[in-house]
């Protein structure tokens, strides 16, 4: 039986630990045997999983982290633990996804991975793979990774550091690295950041493009009545906006702005917020934490009018399919990949913190209604990011791989 084995911050929670457990299944529906390591947290999983690591090497990662600046090159000792159990495993595929997280040691990793003839794929869901230090640079416009990232203007953010900048070492001990496991394909979640990975010294890799995937089966559009009602939102145009972590990275100040600007009939809905967000928010914003219920996201998305993302970093815009999927049109800004993922029909695309272009772009639709844009937006989630469709691209591409290592290995 073929064997493939994930890696990944998470598991079963969050966009990359869903999309990691939802390619195991589909894997195991074709008869492979799915393994997931992570070095985390996680929810249950039907693929078999690996957890490395503790909470304290986490913490010590993150001490490496703030004071000298040294992400990916902490938790040596939960890493070799790692690869002493893939070694046991002897896996047919390796796919790696996020490994920023407190949790890998790239070293470790990567000299290991250097060694072997098995096949490794690396879902790049950001920027962090090819910079020196930060995981997202189109906000501040900052192109130093093409070239040789030094003086990291943005060593402060995540993953932040209080003291050193070590964005200088950091970028030339990742070019080594991954540029020594020859077998290693780059698989971009969308066309903006393949288009960014062919400017940086991941070019020489094979690189395919495979957007992300929705489930089209739980993400639809039967209404339900229940965040409706719960919320007192009757009568209600509704406004949403989703993400994991609220920031001005995700417009949340765009959101404020915003809000001077709606009528008495209108009310914005946040979902993702913490406490303290969710108190300091003007009367006519609707704040909500982070909910791990897909069917109350789903209530949210099918109740709302329209979804607005008006985001400043975005690889590429999981919300955006899920909203379309919920027959929801959707507002974005020209930021990352997230305009991929609309067209004409489904949605409209504003420049980046363009506040009346926001403005006019929700009022356009409340005119022509959801409605007009409904049954357009349906379809192409089912016919474009289906994740059935997105996923059998990877299986296709895990099959390739195999049949290159084996006609490799035939004797002439």
């Amino acid at each position: 039986m073929i064997k493939l084995l994930q890696i990944n911050s998470v598991v079963n929670t969050g966009s990359t630990g869903r999309i990691a457990e939802d390619i195991g299944e589909y894997v195991m529906s074709m008869g492979w045997e799915s393994y997931i390591a992570y070095g985390r947290y996680g929810n249950k999983s039907n693929s078999k999983l690996i957890r490395f690591g503790s909470k304290c090497s986490n913490y010590n990662h993150v001490l490496l982290t703030r004071l000298f600046d040294k992400h990916g090159f902490g938790s040596k000792s939960a890493t070799q633990n790692l690869i002493q159990k893939i070694e046991t495993i002897n896996p047919d595929i390796i796919h790696l996804h996020n490994l920023h997280g407190y949790y890998i040691n790239l070293q470790v990793l990567f000299n290991y991975l250097s060694t072997k003839t098995t096949p490794v794929i690396w879902t790049l869901h950001d920027c962090w793979s090819f910079t020196g230090h930060c995981v997202h640079f189109e906000n501040i416009q900052c192109l130093k990774w093409q070239v040789l990232c030094t003086k990291c203007p943005q060593k402060k953010s995540y993953p932040k550091s209080l003291l050193y900048d070590n964005s200088n070492i950091n970028y030339l001990m990742k070019k080594e690295l991954f540029n020594s496991v020859k077998n290693l394909t780059i698989v971009p979640v969308s066309y903006w950041l393949q288009n960014l990975v062919e400017k940086s010294f991941l070019n020489k890799k094979n690189i395919k493009t495979i957007h992300n995937g929705v489930d089209t089966k739980i993400f639809n559009n039967i209404k339900s009545k229940s965040v409706i009602d719960l919320y007192n939102l009757q009568d209600k145009f509704i406004i949403l906006g989703v993400a994991n972590i609220w920031g001005n990275g995700k417009g949340l100040n765009d959101f404020i702005k915003l809000s001077n600007y709606t009528n008495k009939d209108e009310i914005i809905v946040l979902i993702g917020l913490n406490n303290n967000q969710i108190k300091s928010l003007p009367d006519n914003i609707l704040g909500i934490k982070q909910t791990e219920s897909v069917s109350e996201l789903c209530d949210f998305y099918c109740a709302a009018d329209v979804f607005v993302n008006p985001t400043y970093q975005d690889s590429f815009g999981l919300v955006n399919i899920e909203s379309l999927s919920c027959g929801t049109p959707v507002i974005t800004y020209q930021t990352g990949g997230s305009p991929e993922t609309i067209s004409d029909e489904t949605g409209i695309v504003v420049e980046q913190g363009n506040i009346k272009g926001l403005l006019n772009a929700i009022r356009h639709i409340k005119d022509l209604t959801k409605e007009h844009y409904s049954d357009a937006c349906i379809q192409r989630a089912q016919k474009v990011f289906d994740k059935n469709l997105k996923y059998k691209e990877y299986f296709d591409l895990y099959n390739d791989l195999l049949k290159t290592v084996a006609e490799d290995n035939t004797p002439n």
